[in-house]
């Protein structure tokens, strides 16, 4: 339950600086001007030059926040000029304390520990020089020393407050911006991945359907039975495909609880192989080496990289043979595709199949290069790191 009490400090967040200042300047007066307007007996009573300094005093709090330091010098000096008049208060140095503490709150430390020094020197001169019959002697100059002191650190205790939720509220917005440009970099990576692997699926799928329904076509006549083979290459590689696609939307729609096929590796590159069988290019695969112990990341790496560049073999190249070549030694994985092509321009560096295969060789953490061959032919060589630790970057 919300009450009054509770919501105050709200409105008076919501009031204008100048209306805080009226404010307190009221405040104020209300608790001196009674101070002021009676004092001791025996001493001086309120007159003229009283009346003064209380007008000065809160006339002076109106301008706190603009010039806090000639505002507690203002205030300090009427404080003062109370004590050597002879007259005596429990609450006349309220404006000056009101004075110190917005030095404080709105100044720094350097600021606070000069004010500070200064006004404890002022207050415990003054105190000497009033002497014993303005107020209780016991120990008085060491408590109107202090006295300035409280304020002063009051002032330092909210502004080093402020200071540091100021801290940690940009703290906190710096982490969220942070937050929001990883998430942005994770969904621009993603949507990279995904890109690359649609790209590496449907490519090589469209171009091994190419190859044996050209095939298909030419020995319809001739060789049926290599017709119906052809046929069959062009069915398994749709299958395929749709089978990787199905995975790389299994991967999309994790959490369903639909069961995620591994992705491909070095151990299905016979089967890559035999899909380009048949067609004007020849393809041979030598292995060398066990395919276990890879990461996933390297296996599907190799794949990917081997199959882009068989792609790229059948589409552009005009080669009649083509050898890929895996080795596995210790701690590395070298994969090499070389054709036999006729000399050509080199490969457009803007193409998505050449940027995917050093994408994919630079998140497994290899290399990768390529180039014309010296007489003719094009070749793609990368090495990529082997075993269970390999590829984790």
């Amino acid at each position: 339950m919300t009450t009054t009490f509770d919501r105050l400090p709200a409105r008076l967040r919501a009031l204008p600086p100048g209306a805080v200042d009226v404010l307190v300047v009221g405040v104020v007066g209300l608790f001196t001007g009674p101070d002021a307007a009676v004092n001791e007996p025996d001493y001086r009573q309120a007159d003229w030059l009283t009346w003064l300094l209380l007008a000065v005093s809160l006339l002076a709090l109106l301008w706190r926040r603009r010039w806090p330091v000639p505002v507690a010098v203002v205030t300090g000096a009427a404080c003062a000029g109370w004590a050597l008049y002879g007259h005596i208060g429990e609450l006349l140095n309220l404006p000056v304390i009101v004075a110190l503490y917005t030095v404080a709150v709105h100044g720094d430390r350097r600021r606070t520990l000069w004010t500070g020094l200064v006004a404890a020197l002022a207050s415990g001169a003054v105190a000497l020089w009033v002497g014993k019959d303005v107020v209780n002697p016991q120990g008085l100059p060491v408590l109107e020393m202090v006295w300035p002191l409280v304020p002063l650190l009051l002032g330092e205790a909210v502004r080093t407050r402020r200071e540091l939720l100021h801290e940690y509220a940009d703290r906190a917005a710096r982490a969220e911006r942070e937050r929001e440009r990883e998430a942005a970099r994770r969904v621009r990576a993603e949507r990279v991945r995904i890109a690359r692997e649609l790209h590496d699926i449907v490519a090589h799928t469209v171009t091994a359907m190419t190859v044996q329904a050209g095939v298909a076509l030419e020995s319809f006549d001739v060789r049926p039975d290599m017709a119906r083979q052809a046929m069959r290459q062009v069915r398994d590689s749709g299958k395929e495909a749709v089978r990787e696609l199905r995975a790389t939307v299994g991967v999309l729609r994790e959490g369903d609880g639909d069961p995620v096929e591994p992705p491909p590796g070095i151990e299905r590159l016979p089967e890559l192989v035999d899909r380009f069988t048949g067609g004007k290019v020849t393809v041979t695969l030598r292995q060398e080496g066990a395919p276990d112990g890879l990461s996933p990341l390297v296996g599907l790496a190799a794949y990917r990289i081997v199959q882009e560049a068989l792609t790229n073999v059948v589409k552009h190249s005009g080669a009649r043979h083509a050898a890929v070549s895996v080795v596995r030694a210790e701690g590395s994985l070298t994969l090499e595709v070389v054709d036999d092509g006729p000399p050509a321009a080199p490969p457009k560096e803007g193409g998505f199949g050449l940027l995917g295969m050093r994408e994919r060789a630079a998140a497994a953490g290899g290399t990768i290069e390529y180039g014309a061959v010296p007489g003719g032919g094009f070749r793609v060589r990368t090495v990529l790191p082997a075993g269970e630790s390999g590829g984790r970057r």
